[in-house]
């Protein structure tokens, strides 16, 4: 997490060649166009047009989040881990990733 700083959605114009998400931008499938902490570029935000993306999460200068705040985006993260894993076997390889995963985003802050 930026200290001192907050996540804050805008659209894609109002983003500008420097500024550095604080979400990963996903496309209409959930595949990631774009990881969290990527700073845009003009070609990037170029891109994004193209492929039709309106908005976006990015870092900004303010308060520090809530403290409840940021547990239920943590939470909000390891719900997410468990819907896409839902047809996951017990006891495979699968099951090891989503417990790598989850102790990531547990960590992760917001």
């Amino acid at each position: 997490m930026n200290t001192g700083h907050r996540p804050s959605e805008i659209s894609l114009d109002q983003a500008a060649a420097g500024m550095t998400l604080a979400a990963a931008l996903l496309d209409d499938h959930g595949g990631v166009l774009l990881p969290q902490d990527a700073a845009l570029t003009d070609s990037t935000l170029a891109a994004l047009r193209r492929r039709g993306v309106a908005r976006c999460v990015v870092w900004t200068a303010g308060e520090p989040v809530d403290p409840a705040e940021l547990e239920r985006a943590r939470a909000a993260r390891l719900a997410r881990l468990d819907y896409l894993f839902r047809h996951c076997a017990e006891g495979g390889g699968s099951q090891l990733l989503l417990q790598a995963l989850r102790g990531y985003r547990a960590r992760e802050q917001p």
